[in-house]
């Protein structure tokens, strides 16, 4: 069982929704469903956990076992199926095949695109000489995602109808529950139950976490398929939050669910072939990084979510995220919308971090969203040579700049060197941006090494424009060659660590100027808010150590990034501390195990995780920028190439671990072996396209 439920796969409809269920078919967490649907009203974070699982009973003869699998915290309560699966697989949907004494069954599920409607088909041979009956019971929430159902939860099941269609009978009914509904069509017997409820879930996969690690669930119909000895059934199920209708309703005939299976896979072969990889591990994650893009009704346009099944669309994930998962699968049309929000909703220079909500204000407490728009822009421009497009921003652009020089919100301000500063108080602006009360387990105030690396390529971009574009943007007269000079000088004085052969990671106090302020604090002695943060050593005295000279991964971006701040060797240098001290093959650790303040493992309650996240712990997307600098200072040699898509096999495995197909968020610090935090990230699938894409344009 516990092998069944390592992984699971990820199905989304590019509205937020998604089916998400491990390999044997059960629940390990409470975000985990067969048809989690999005209400878009406003944003794509409107998710209703619709139905949660499907408990499938085969009954042959006298004899009845579970094919379905779930534990539950009463073990006898426990539902067995795996022992039956023979396999599972997932491509573009997931498949399993069942047998048991006789009889065959190939479960298929697949989520419709662009709907929150999920199908379901069994294939069930029975060669056996017994009848046989496949009970099909849906184990409903209609709760809010994370919400838990409660006894005073009613469901109702109205609407019950059955008319004829290509031969056989065609069944549909409504059920509603606290204000929604869903509608069921099926070629099976449905048939109405009194409510019942199914409580003592376990998730392992959250009691792990910290997270509630208990659930229950509602039933108030099944769905039967009876087969007789020696017959083949096709049983189908539809669910759908709006009337089952055109090409995948099972009126005009059978075949509904597969439609949507079949529809699904040459969609994500469209994808596949537009990108146009060669690697077999880059076809795979062209179509992973599909599943992050949805619509945004806010904004009538698309956006990227994060990952699943946590987070949200952020300014600063999307910005990092788009350039991998939309230029470099060739999905231009999809970036340039994404851009085009963005523009919009520019403020003082900012982009937004949040979107808005309703009637509430995007929340602009980012310093990177902005910088990284900028070069996101030049990437788009150097696949597309879209000069209008250019043109169009420039104004934005231009007003991101100027405001970054005489200083907006969050403290973010050029200084007289020519270098950013951000953060004060208890903002945290760059993405390593945890706050526990008034514990900043990494504090960042003053000038973030990599926030300048972005500072840097935004006036070097500002100044290609200008160039490129002469005549074709509006008159500016503002020298960005001057200023990134003077940025690029100030960095490379003030940021190397001849000591340590690298760069500092953050410049805090004279170096940090106005920026290191944290209370009447600065600098060092500002370091993890007042001794606070020695719950992070379990009571143990906590070891302050100095911000400045941590060797955290953020100084890779220097090097990866289009315009070049070091010289040769010292990128070189760079590159060799960051594999010595922070290279894993599943991505980079956020700080040298040899700091004092290295945290091993993530897991346990929030608190335990919030103060690990970025203090050692795996991120995975860093590993993009390792693998460009490493091929950029190699100058892209036949070796060095070899040795890059020789380390990449590493990502293939990752693969088939977790969430099947897509890669994850983060891993442990000290031993990153199984996925931890969202199990599909956006701007890990991202940034490692980047690289599979610079491997085949370098061929």
């Amino acid at each position: 069982m516990e092998r069944g439920e390592e992984n699971c796969y990820l199905m989304t409809n590019g509205l937020g929704g998604f089916s998400s269920l491990t390999m044997a078919g059960s629940c390990t967490r409470n975000d985990h469903a067969l048809l989690m649907s999005c209400e878009q009203t406003e944003a794509p974070n409107h998710r209703f956990n619709m139905i949660h699982r499907l408990e499938e009973i085969l009954r042959q003869g006298s004899e009845e076992i579970h094919l379905s699998t779930q534990d539950f915290t009463t073990p006898e309560k426990q539902e067995t199926g795996y022992r039956f699966l023979a396999s599972f697989t997932y491509e573009d949907y997931p498949v399993w095949r069942y047998e048991t004494k006789g009889i065959e069954i190939v479960k298929k599920v697949a989520l419709a695109p662009g709907e929150n409607t999920v199908g379901v088909s069994y294939e069930i041979r029975n060669r056996s000489q017994e009848d046989a009956q496949l009970q099909v019971i849906p184990q409903m929430e209609f709760t809010a995602k994370g919400a838990e159902l409660t006894a005073e939860q009613g469901f109702s099941f109205s609407g019950m109808s059955t008319v004829e269609a290509a031969g056989q009978k065609i069944a549909s009914a409504v059920i509603e529950s606290d204000g929604r509904s869903l509608y069921c069509e099926t070629n099976g017997l449905l048939l109405q139950q009194p409510v019942s409820l199914q409580c003592g879930l376990y998730y392992r996969h959250d009691f792990c976490d910290g997270r509630k690690a208990t659930g229950c669930t509602a039933a108030n119909h099944r769905i039967l398929f009876r087969i007789r000895p020696g017959e083949r059934v096709s049983g189908e199920i539809l669910y759908s939050t709006a009337p089952v209708s055109g090409r995948w309703s099972l009126r005009p005939g059978p075949g509904g669910a597969l439609r949507i299976a079949e529809d699904l896979a040459r969609y994500r072969e469209a994808l596949r072939q537009k990108a146009g990889f060669r690697d077999e591990t880059a076809r795979t994650l062209t179509a992973a990084a599909d599943q992050f893009i949805s619509w945004r009704s806010s904004t009538d346009n698309r956006t990227i979510l994060a990952g699943y099944p946590f987070f949200e669309d952020w300014g600063r994930d999307t910005m990092i995220s788009l350039p991998g998962c939309c230029i470099s699968t060739k999905q231009y049309d999809v970036a340039e919308s994404i851009l085009k929000t963005f523009m919009m909703y520019c403020r003082k220079g900012l982009m937004p971090n949040l979107f808005p909500e309703g009637k509430q204000e995007p929340r602009y407490n980012t310093v990177d969203a902005a910088l990284l728009f900028i070069i996101a822009v030049y990437e788009y421009y150097g696949r597309t040579e879209d000069k209008d497009f250019v043109s169009g921003a420039w104004a934005v652009m231009r007003d991101i700049v100027d405001w970054y020089r005489r200083g907006t919100d969050f403290n973010i301000a050029m200084e007289e060197d020519g270098l950013i500063h951000a953060g004060e108080g208890y903002d945290q602006v760059t993405w390593m941006d945890v706050r526990v009360g008034e514990i900043l387990p990494t504090p960042r105030h003053g000038k973030p090494v990599e926030i300048n690396a972005y500072w840097y390529n935004a006036l070097c971009i500002m100044d290609f424009f200008q160039r490129e574009l002469k005549g074709e943007v509006s008159e500016d007269d503002t020298d960005y060659r001057a200023l990134a000079e003077q940025a690029g000088e100030s960095f490379r004085e003030k940021f190397w660590n001849e000591a340590a052969g690298c760069l500092k990671d953050v410049l805090s106090g004279e170096d940090g100027a106005q920026g290191t302020k944290t209370g009447q604090e600065s600098g060092c002695e500002a370091v993890q808010k007042n001794g606070k943060a020695d719950e992070q050593k379990d009571g143990a005295e906590h070891n302050k150590v100095c911000p400045d000279t941590q060797i955290r991964c953020n100084q890779i971006w220097a090097v990866s990034l289009p315009f070049s701040l070091l010289d040769r060797e010292q990128e070189k240098q760079v590159v060799e501390t960051v594999f010595r001290k922070l290279y894993t093959p599943l991505g980079l650790r956020t700080l040298d195990p040899g700091d004092p303040e290295f945290q091993p493992e993530y897991g346990g309650e929030q608190l335990k995780r919030d103060l690990a996240y970025h203090q050692g712990t795996v991120w995975t997307y860093p590993l993009g920028a390792y693998y460009l600098a490493y091929l950029k200072v190699n100058d892209y040699s036949e070796e060095a190439k070899a040795h890059v898509r020789a380390q990449l096999e590493s990502i293939t495995a990752a693969l088939r671990e977790g969430c099947i197909g897509q890669l994850p968020e983060i891993y442990d610090g000290e031993h990153p072996v199984s996925s931890k935090g969202c199990f599909a990230q956006a701007w890990s699938v991202g940034e490692l396209l980047r690289v599979y894409e610079a491997l085949e344009l370098c061929e």
